[in-house]
């Protein structure tokens, strides 16, 4: 992963286990912020009013700047950051994730809690849909019919997506370019369509590709 994108949470899933006896349910949700993240972990907790535990974590920022995690209740260490483990591991970020645990009558024992609660928030993701966020920037590319298809090809050899064409007498490729790759790209299409493409620089932003369309955010 480079500086300039990040690994995130686009759509929330769920997940369960058991394991002996004892449901495991995991929530995952996106969180931007620890008051998000709150937010999250008490409507979990007021959904689920009658389990024994809802423990949690989440982790904020590019960087993973804040993190916290609960036992909430269990023995220390043996739910809360074994799923904030998950989370850091997979590398993802501005993340939360609940695991309800209605007890089976059973005890698991130290490490069979950190397994089930690691093996609940594994499922958990596995259901989410994660995504790659990009730093970058829109760009407007006005050109002919000829310069168009030159363009294409050098998107695509570069593995950069085209949100939307307008075609009248000319052509206007509009696509999100990640940060990193500003100059080649101007380079490249100044060059592959011999100066008479014009490039407008937008806004920085960022984006991601989600079933295969380029979603700004």
């Amino acid at each position: 992963m480079s500086g300039n994108s990040y690994r995130t949470v686009y759509e929330g899933g769920s997940g369960e286990i058991v394991e002996k006896k004892s449901r495991f349910l995991a929530t995952v949700r996106p969180a931007a912020s620890e008051e998000e993240a709150a937010a999250f972990i008490n409507e979990m907790k007021k959904k689920y009013w009658d389990a024994k535990h809802n423990c949690s974590a989440f982790t904020i920022g590019r960087n993973h700047e804040l993190t916290r995690c609960s036992d909430d209740g269990e023995p220390s260490g043996t739910a809360g950051r074994p799923m904030l483990d998950v989370l850091l591991r997979e590398d993802i970020h501005n993340a939360a994730v609940v695991v309800t645990r209605y007890f089976g009558g059973t005890l698991l024992g130290t490490g069979g809690l950190v397994r089930a609660y690691q093996r609940s928030t594994q499922e958990g993701l596995r259901n989410a849909v994660i995504i790659e966020k990009q730093r970058g920037f829109l760009l407007d590319i006005g050109t002919d019919y000829n310069g168009f298809g030159k363009i294409q090809y050098l998107f695509a050899q570069r593995g950069i997506a085209i949100m939307d064409t307008e075609y009248t007498e000319k052509v206007v490729v509009h696509a999100a370019v990640p940060a990193d790759m500003r100059g080649e790209v101007e380079k490249a299409v100044t060059e592959g369509t011999n100066g008479t493409a014009k490039l407008k620089w937008r806004r920085e932003t960022e984006f991601a590709l989600v079933q295969n369309k380029v979603e700004i955010f």
